[in-house]
């Protein structure tokens, strides 16, 4: 793994990102790939992956997607907007996330998320706006 997965694996700790158990897997100019498990802690009551875990996994995907493009000494990303169309449900294993900025401003960026499953059928199809703040 390298450095920089292995630094941004740091940031899961003690959050919701690691109670969900995802995991970042590869980085790159404009995209961030990721996964997560469908199991106890993804699903809702009827045993199908829950959309909110979906969300959690394309807004965390899109967010430090966003934070790799700018200096974080000085600004911050944060979510300004997310939606999601769930195509497809789940029951176990994994889903993977693949965000890729489609606008990189100075005050905004704007990422897409596709969620698919483990034969690489679409799942989620998300779009999250990004707002990019100073650090106070």
């Amino acid at each position: 793994m390298d450095s920089t997965l292995e630094k941004l694996q740091q940031w899961r700790k003690n959050t919701m990102v690691e109670h969900l158990g995802i995991e970042l897997t590869e980085h790159g100019e404009g995209f961030l790939c990721g996964k997560m498990p469908v199991d106890h802690r993804t699903h809702q009551p009827m045993g199908l992956l829950h959309g909110g875990a979906s969300v959690a996994l394309a807004e965390t995907l899109a967010s430090i997607g966003a934070a790799l493009s700018v200096d974080l000494t000085k600004k911050a990303c944060v979510g300004l907007e997310i939606n999601a169309n769930h195509i497809r449900g789940v029951r176990e294993g994994w889903v993977y996330g693949r965000a890729s900025a489609v606008h990189i401003g100075r005050s905004t960026q704007v990422w897409e998320v596709k969620i698919t499953n483990e034969t690489g059928e679409l799942v989620c199809l998300s779009r999250m706006t990004v707002a990019v703040i100073d650090k106070k």
